[in-house]
């Protein structure tokens, strides 16, 4: 890869991380906000939910609309509006305000994330575009492993203001970058509204959508409380579980370089087997999970595996979306996102009714779905899969 397209990855890389950051970040922050605007912690949950159904609904709309702009103008628009929304964060005395502004940037977040992934492949030789794709795709896992950590720190230890100025800061360097660095982007020959969306007509690509959504549900069905679960059934303190979120986040930005290299290597077998090492890394963590030592070994399996469910399941979903890689890309994000919405709500469903301990058979559950729908999708396509 020459060093021009390394040093655009990069700075794509860093709008993805500074997107995540503020996407994630405001989690470790809620009661901070609350104190400030004297609201009960489920108001300030608003600020979590409204981000998430944005992007759920909005993003292949969205992408359909701007699929005629100019990619790089879309790329700094969307990096300028996280930064400026992060700004009004740390200043804003309207909880109002700080809402509307989450609605902002929910509506950039689909488009940035598709245009930057197919500029990405688009703007490296063909036999790079996986590897490419995977160095954006390590902009979101070091989200999770240093800017949402990142963020809390700094709430606590300075300020609210800080913490939101960093997203700020980090959003206007990735602004600078893609400016500088990428090269224009125009739109010489705009694909008709109709044949996009004429993807969806595609059984093969339903199902492919569907397998996403369980595989984000199995995800994030137990990851959504994984601090609850250390807490509770591992006997972990808060110090403790602040590592193991630290070390659950520094293996996800290996292990994404590491399944990357599996997809680009044989896509079908890496897709088959991803959701069978989640079925046996649940089943590991409720054998031995109320154990403090093995528990916290097997932080760094699940860290492992858990870094491919991003990448693994956007190869997926695009494999039957190669008409329209962008509109595909912004499915994925929309999709993604009901699945991490359905497997929040019945993780809390089986920890309610069956206790946190039983939460790992929640994930095994919509593991074990997704596998059946790969497998299906594979038994009843008559055309092959491409390999990548």
């Amino acid at each position: 890869m020459k060093k021009s397209s390394s040093i655009f990855i990069l700075f794509l890389a860093l709008g993805v991380f500074g997107i995540i950051t503020t996407e994630m970040g405001i989690i470790g922050v809620l009661p901070q906000v609350a104190d400030r605007f004297h609201i009960t912690a489920s108001k300030a949950g608003w600020l979590v939910s409204i981000f998430a159904f944005i992007v759920a609904v909005s993003g292949p709309f969205l992408t359909l609309l701007a699929s005629g702009i100019n990619r790089k103008f879309i790329l700094l628009l969307a990096v300028l509006m996280f930064a400026v929304s992060n700004a009004v964060y740390a200043y804003t005395a309207h909880f109002s305000v700080m809402l509307a502004f989450r609605i902002i940037p929910a509506l950039c977040h689909p488009v940035f994330f598709s245009v930057a992934l197919a500029a990405a492949a688009r703007l490296v030789p063909a036999g790079q575009s996986g590897k490419a794709v995977t160095k954006v795709f390590s902009g979101i896992t070091a989200g999770f492993a240093f800017g949402v950590p990142f963020t809390s720190y700094l709430a606590e230890r300075l300020s609210l203001e800080s913490a939101f100025l960093f997203g700020a800061i980090v959003s206007i360097i990735a602004f600078m970058g893609i400016l500088l660095f990428l090269p224009s982007m125009p739109v010489t020959e705009k694909m008709s509204f109709r044949s996009q969306l004429g993807i969806l007509r595609k059984p093969a690509l339903w199902l492919n959508i569907t397998a996403v959504i369980c595989l984000f549900a199995a995800m994030f069905s137990v990851y959504s409380y994984f601090a609850e679960y250390l807490g509770r059934v591992s006997h972990m303190d808060g110090t403790w579980v602040s590592f193991m979120l630290m070390t659950f986040g520094v293996i996800m930005i290996a292990g994404n370089f590491v399944f990357g290299a599996l997809l680009y290597k044989n896509m079908k077998k890496t897709v088959i087997v991803f959701p069978l090492l989640y079925t046996a890394a649940y089943l590991l963590i409720y054998g031995f999970g109320t154990s403090f030592a093995p528990m916290a070994v097997l932080v760094f399996v699940w860290g492992a595996v858990h870094s491919g469910g991003l990448i693994v399941s956007q190869t997926w979903l695009t494999a039957e979306a190669k008409e329209a890689p962008e509109f595909g890309n912004s499915l994925f994000v929309s999709f993604s996102n009901l699945g991490i919405t359905i497997g929040t709500e019945a993780g809390g469903w089986f920890i309610s009714h069956l206790g946190i301990h039983q939460l790992m058979w929640c994930g095994i559950m919509f593991s074990l779905l997704a596998f059946g729908l790969i497998m299906g999708r594979l038994a009843w396509g008559k055309r092959p899969l491409a390999e990548a």
